[in-house]
């Protein structure tokens, strides 16, 4: 059944090719009206053909996606021109520059009114930061500014949702700054924002709530607070006698453990009270200045729910 506010809805979406490799299997995902939507998943966990079937350009083999209330790939003429999407790196004419790459993308939209369009390109163009590199042929462009312009094509008009692939892909940490920044302005406006990454921090700091997938299968959805706060977060003694509070930590089932700078000792810690585990190393004399557990992360849940680390190549 259909939520009221979800903005993109799927129902046991599958995709499997020609070849039988099953790239998605049977996913059901909801993204609520108005959310910042990070979709998580190691290479080959199906993210991009997903996206490929919302955006109506790949069928799907089976099961249904409902994209602002209307059945995709069918709605297509009718959704498209309500979504700003940037999949898979922008499509860009190497011998046009950044300003004029845009106005040829805008004069394509049936809906843009021409009276306005330099206006909107400028504005566009500022908006990502590329107004000095306007008149600069996109071929000389680095990846990074290649982004920011796929990103200002994707401004041209207001749009109810935004489809983003790998937003920060090729740009610098003041780059990808910014790009957060222009994220939570456009959800601020009232925008939808789905967006893919394979940088876990990012999804963190910028979006409210994830899907992570594995295997073409979902495994988890919901509010990142909700996503991290599942995985135990790990276990931190402060302790000037580090080497003895290791040694006792890992006699009570304490894994993992990890020697670090200024005293810290850390782990994963055993089921049971941690308060026992705090008067052990009391009785063996360990000076102990500080004992807690650390906050669970986004990455703490995704290795907790996949049992492996995050692949960067995503």
């Amino acid at each position: 059944m259909t939520q009221p506010d979800a903005v993109i809805e799927t129902h046991e979406l599958s995709k499997r090719y020609r070849g039988g490799q099953q790239a998605v299997d049977r996913l059901s995902l909801c993204v609520p009206a108005g959310s910042v939507f990070g979709f998580l998943g190691p290479n080959g966990s199906g993210k991009t053909t997903t996206i490929r079937m919302l955006m109506g350009l790949i069928e799907p083999t089976s099961g249904t996606a409902t994209v602002l209330g209307h059945a995709m790939p069918r709605a297509a003429r009718t959704v498209l021109p309500q979504v700003g999407a940037l999949i898979e790196g922008p499509a860009l004419y190497g011998f046009l520059s950044g300003r004029d790459n845009l106005l040829r993308y805008d004069s394509a939209d049936p809906t843009a009114d021409p009276r306005t369009r330099k206006a909107r390109v400028a504005a566009a163009l500022d908006r990502v930061g590329l107004t000095a590199a306007a008149a600069k042929k996109a071929r000389a462009y680095s990846l990074g500014m290649k982004q920011r312009l796929g990103l200002a094509a994707a401004l041209l008009q207001p749009r109810r949702l935004l489809v983003l692939d790998e937003p920060t892909n090729g740009l610098d940490p003041q780059g990808m700054r910014e790009i957060r920044t222009l994220v939570r302005e456009l959800s601020a406006d009232g925008a939808t924002v789905f967006l893919s990454s394979h940088l876990l921090d990012e999804i963190e700091q910028v979006c409210t709530h994830a899907a992570v997938m594995s295997g073409g299968r979902l495994l988890t959805q919901g509010p990142v607070t909700d996503l991290a706060a599942r995985a135990r977060g790990r276990l931190v003694v402060t302790t000037p006698d580090t080497a003895e509070a290791a040694r006792v930590l890992k006699e009570h089932g304490v894994d993992g453990l990890e020697v670090g700078e200024e005293g810290r000792v850390s782990g994963e810690p055993p089921a049971g009270d941690l308060a026992d585990l705090n008067a052990a190393l009391v009785r063996a004399e360990v000076r102990v200045r500080g004992f807690g557990l650390e906050r669970a992360s986004l990455e703490d849940a995704f290795v907790a729910l996949t049992g492996e680390g995050f692949d960067v190549a995503g």
